[in-house]
């Protein structure tokens, strides 16, 4: 069975483009250039597993489009697409609870990607159904394990939960300055190389979800260093 995805971009080539490599690589697009559109479909009962949603449309700002969608079907999945100089909107986008999202011009096969780790979060794909990047670095405690190749990590034997490609990042750089006191601007330069607003803002909102994440770890834990930064504690 192929996924169900839909696809609400305003440009044309992008369109085009993204609709015809997706649908060849075994996903059922469903492309339309207005949010209004969007809306129509999902309220009229059509099920998808996906929604991918530019942010500028012409029609309705995307995170109102997000917002009505939501309340038509809640539990639907959602990555978002913005622009380069547009973080605040990818801040306010995952606060509201999108899984991910992707900055343009992006590349076509990190999308896929992005696609498949949502979908296996959704239970739609298993494990043999994602590549695994072409680096593997596995940290375990005795009660954590964390993958940086299946992009996963597991608490506690409950259920894997996929990550995103800047959680991972973020994970595996506490990992490796394990009990030391990690300044705010040093985990920004070095783990996605900025260091401004924006991004300090994006920083606590990967750390608060993987705080929910750790919370039943007795060997992890991310602390506060008020007005410094954090530390990653970790007992192996």
């Amino acid at each position: 069975m192929s996924a169900r995805i839909l696809f609400v971009e305003d440009e044309m080539d992008l369109g085009n483009v993204v609709k015809q490599y997706l649908e060849l690589k075994g996903f059922e697009v469903t492309w339309v250039r207005h949010g209004k559109q969007a809306v129509d479909l999902i309220a009229a009962k059509i099920n998808y597993d996906l929604v991918i949603l530019d942010i500028q449309l012409p029609d309705i700002n995307g995170f109102e489009v997000a917002e009505q969608i939501k309340k038509l079907n809640r539990d639907l999945f959602f990555l978002f697409l913005t622009s380069r100089n547009e973080k605040k909107d990818r801040i306010y986008g995952l606060d509201m609870g999108a899984e991910d999202y992707i900055i343009k011009p992006f590349d076509i096969d990190e999308l896929i990607l992005r696609i498949k780790v949502i979908l296996r979060r959704s239970g739609f794909f298993h494990d043999h159904d994602v590549q695994p990047s072409p680096t593997h670095t596995l940290f375990q405690t005795s009660d954590v394990t964390f993958d940086t190749s299946l992009m996963q990590l597991i608490v506690a034997n409950e259920k894997p939960i996929v990550l995103t490609q800047r959680e991972v990042d973020l994970l595996e750089y506490f990992f490796t300055h394990k009990n030391k006191v990690l300044k705010r601007d040093e985990i920004l330069t070095a783990v996605w190389g900025e260091n401004d607003y924006f991004m300090g803002r994006s920083l606590d909102v990967f750390i608060s979800r993987l705080r929910k994440i750790l919370n039943h770890s007795s060997t992890v834990k991310i602390e506060n260093i008020y007005g410094v930064g954090f530390i990653f504690k970790l007992e192996e």
